[in-house]
């Protein structure tokens, strides 16, 4: 098997370091101008330039998102957006109009273009028009592939293939839903999407409403391909991505992690793992998902199982408890920033970029006033717990499983 690529989502520069620290390859990043998902919090041109240079350091890569469907009247400024991007050390853009991976090309000698998600390829006749008329140096495959569609395309591509792993997935074919324009005037191919899927409806039938107990949905269930991560990498493909440039650090953090480890013990195990570890694995992808999940396409199913149709079964996981500001070596030792609610007794553990995962109960708390509690119940608060093992600054307390 090929030597697969991470790649993790980023909304803002401290985001994108968390990534690569928990063992992302390349992390994907929106600028301020030409990208979807505008109210991320997105990237100024010194981030960017900063996010390079760490990732750099760290032997990653950065990919900036240039996926907007342009008017004219969003063309300005482009040719030197691009020229910047590439001066700033970014390795690719990620581009959904044609028009902009032809001038990426022509204004630039070393940015690599990958076609969008947004183009819906989902055979290798597109993928190869594309590689012939544009130039493009690798495809995002449409979610709505197959694993069959997968293998087919990878085989006989002619440039590298990048498929979903993992986040949220379009109701549509991605990217060419218009429910957001119509509804609310925002355009979801120019950065944005209002999730109209999601919103809840009363459904009537006739003058009559049918859905007086529990109101009606659409949205798709989220992406989690646990189950098929084997089968892509022996079918070669060449970058696994995870979708999220809205979630949050802890998101971020958790998955990529175990992510990270189910790929690294497939290579090592140089074949598929055992069901037992791939139960592990999956528990651990789904520590931060607030949605049910499915696995795609790849199993070839299109029934309305992949469908919401009532917003019950979402849920906010209070698991992420805190980060690490401070640990003190010689008295063992740890200051927590607290995010969700913790007391005595709990069994917790520490999500760290260079150790694993080891449960321990909470002994005790003291308080900034070096006062013993029991619990702590107040978000952004400074706390002491014991630790008898060392951890790092910004190292994540959560609930143990």
């Amino acid at each position: 098997m090929k030597k697969v690529e991470l790649l993790s989502p980023a909304g803002d520069l401290k985001r994108c370091i968390t990534a690569i620290n928990y063992g992302a390859d390349a992390v994907y990043i929106g600028g301020k101008s030409f990208s979807l998902r505008s109210r991320a919090s997105n990237f100024t041109m010194d981030d960017i330039r900063e996010a390079c240079t760490y990732a750099n350091a760290k032997g990653a890569h950065i990919h900036v998102t240039v996926n907007m469907i342009p008017h004219d009247e969003d063309l300005e400024g482009l040719t030197e957006y691009l020229q910047q991007l590439e001066e700033a050390g970014v390795k690719a853009i990620i581009v959904a109009s044609p028009y902009i991976m032809k001038l990426a090309k022509s204004c630039t000698s070393k940015l690599e273009v990958h076609c969008s998600t947004q183009m819906s390829v989902t055979n290798a006749e597109a993928a190869q028009f594309l590689y012939e008329q544009y130039g493009i140096d690798r495809v995002v495959l449409a979610r709505e592939c197959t694993l069959d569609d997968v293998r087919k395309i990878t085989a006989s591509c002619p440039i590298e293939t990048e498929s979903f792993i993992h986040g949220g997935m379009c109701v549509n074919f991605s990217g060419r839903c218009t429910l957001s324009n119509r509804m609310t005037l925002r355009d979801a191919n120019r950065g944005g999407c209002a999730q109209s899927c999601r919103w809840s409806y009363h459904l009537y039938e006739g003058q009559e409403e049918i859905s007086k107990d529990l109101l009606f949905t659409m949205g798709s269930k989220d992406l989690c391909a646990v189950p098929y991560i084997y089968d892509l990498m022996e079918a070669g493909v060449s970058s696994f991505k995870i979708e999220g440039r809205m979630k949050t650090e802890y998101y971020v953090a958790s998955v990529v992690k175990a992510y990270r480890n189910l790929i690294d013990e497939i290579y090592a195990n140089n074949g598929p793992l055992s069901n037992e570890r791939m139960i592990y694995h999956e528990k651990q992808v789904m520590r931060a998902a607030n949605r049910e999940v499915w696995p795609g396409f790849y199993q070839g199913s299109d029934d309305n199982s992949l469908i919401y149709h009532n917003n019950g079964d979402a849920f906010v996981s209070h698991d992420f408890l805190g980060t690490v500001k401070a640990y003190d070596p010689q008295r063992n030792t740890a200051v927590i920033e607290s995010r969700n609610v913790f007391q005595v007794g709990d069994t917790v553990e520490f999500l760290s970029p260079s150790t694993s995962n080891q449960p321990f109960t909470i002994e005790s708390i003291t308080n900034g006033k070096n006062e013993q509690i029991d619990s702590i119940r107040n978000p952004m608060s400074l706390v002491e717990i014991p630790v008898s093992f060392a951890v790092q600054k910004e190292d994540i307390l959560r609930k143990a499983l």
